[in-house]
């Protein structure tokens, strides 16, 4: 079964209040809702309060879901609102997020030619909508058009932010002296 039956099978059992669905679901979901929230802020301590704000809200929310099959993109929908709150308010309160180079991107194919701290410090150089579509995209696995949901623009923008993105991304690798 593929992960969006899953997730919409889960959902909806979740919904009509079996709570081994639930625990199922947000066991399946809690790490890669925090990777993405830790990313995106590049403070592990600040990405578990605001992790817990977004499952606050999620769960809150779930059993108004119509559209079960649209869970990923509903919750890191969530996720995004609260990481977009969180830095307003941090903006409006001039206390700028500190960049972590140290963050971590996963374990993949891509740790055979850069380290993780490499990859991590690249993408924290990047502008955010950059970053965010990268990290939806390649690291959640995030479909097209799932991104688009998300990041409430069309496929078509996706599409260009992550050529832009990955083109920057690379980019700014060559400059620190890693080798294309």
């Amino acid at each position: 079964m593929d992960r969006v039956r899953r997730d919409a099978l889960l959902v909806v059992q979740a919904q009509l209040g079996e709570r081994r669905s639930l625990a199922e679901l947000v066991g399946h979901w809690h790490e890669p809702v925090w990777q993405y929230v830790r990313r995106m802020l590049d403070r592990p301590g600040l990405a578990d309060d605001v992790s817990q704000e977004v499952w606050a809200t999620a769960l809150k929310a779930l059993p108004a879901l119509k559209q079960p099959e649209r869970f990923a993109a509903w919750l890191f929908t969530i996720a995004r609102r609260s990481v977009m709150d969180h830095l307003r308010q941090k903006y409006r309160e001039g206390d700028l997020v500190e960049i972590d180079p140290g963050g971590g991107a996963r374990d993949d194919d891509v740790a055979a030619v850069l380290d993780r701290a490499q990859v991590a410090e690249g993408l924290a150089q990047l502008p955010a909508p950059e970053r965010e579509v990268l990290i939806l995209y390649y690291l959640h696995d995030l479909a097209l058009e799932e991104c688009a949901q998300v990041l409430t623009v069309p496929a078509g923008t996706v599409k260009s932010r992550l050529f832009r993105a990955r083109r920057l991304l690379r980019d700014n690798l060559v400059e620190k002296g890693y080798s294309e």
